[in-house]
């Protein structure tokens, strides 16, 4: 494991927000032998320790993608499980000692999907961890990208139904302010674990600019020196934006569509 005297650390190149998509603890499971809820456990417990990560890198902002929209699709007993663990979860000593650390903790997505003691934990954990000034933590459950962008299209039709708005005003700006993570930087990293190359309908409107990091490992297997990794990584990437590399005032724009303009 690397501390914080690592090339990235030393560069100044880490990301402020970083997303991750925890991806592989049933692939994990059946590579050790372990049932599927074995391997949602050990996924829970990497969730806890890569907050830490970022912690002890001061990286203000965690986004972690614990159940999709999509995931109410797996079989009847795994979501019966997911959902008892992260129930569980937030019962459990490790939120208080996540508070005592300093962290806000937070959630996003269609909520009302959950059982009406879960939305009751979440919103104590909310509540307990509001006044937190470190690293702010939110977990996307039941979160879909296209879900969050139609949710955000709706408020402004509301708002243009109801007069506060005028059609001629509905811009990016107004989309910013109804998005999920609206007030928040848009994540400078997103990370992938299991070996997948795709973002799965996670922060669709957020990625706009992200940079993508993937890795085979499978996410229970994510560590502190994994996380160390894709900082590294990161640390060598240079965010254009859509311009050029020192672009210079007399450079031509790129074709449209070009690889150039990636």
């Amino acid at each position: 494991m690397q501390n914080q005297s690592s090339p990235q650390a030393d560069s100044g190149q880490l990301p402020s927000h970083v997303a991750i998509i925890m991806d592989g603890n049933n692939r994990w499971a059946r590579s050790s032998g372990l049932s599927g809820s074995a391997g949602h456990r050990a996924g829970a417990e990497a969730a806890r320790q890569v907050v830490y990560s970022c912690i002890k890198r001061n990286i203000k902002y965690l986004t972690l993608f614990a159940f999709s929209s999509e995931n109410w699709l797996r079989p009847n007993k795994e979501v019966k499980g997911l959902m008892a663990l992260f129930l569980a979860v937030l019962k459990r000593k490790e939120i208080t000692q996540l508070h005592n650390n300093n962290v806000v903790l937070r959630f996003i997505g269609h909520r009302e999907s959950f059982s009406p003691t879960l939305q009751r934990h979440m919103r104590d954990v909310e509540e307990l961890t509001a006044n937190n000034t470190g690293t702010i933590v939110t977990v996307a459950a039941d979160y879909g990208g296209q879900w969050d962008i139609a949710n955000a299209a709706r408020k402004i039709a509301e708002e243009v139904a109801a007069g506060t708005l005028r059609p001629e005003d509905v811009d990016v700006a107004q989309m910013q302010r109804h998005i999920s993570l609206g007030g928040d930087p848009a994540p400078d990293l997103c990370i992938r674990t299991g070996g997948e190359s795709r973002i799965s309908n996670f922060l669709l409107w957020q990625f706009a600019y992200t940079e993508l990091y993937f890795t085979d490992c499978f996410w229970p297997d994510f560590d502190d020196a994994e996380f160390e990794l894709a900082m590294v990584d990161y640390s060598k990437r240079q965010r254009r934006y859509g311009h050029l590399d020192n672009q210079a005032p007399s450079d031509e724009l790129p074709v449209v569509g070009s690889a150039r303009s990636a």
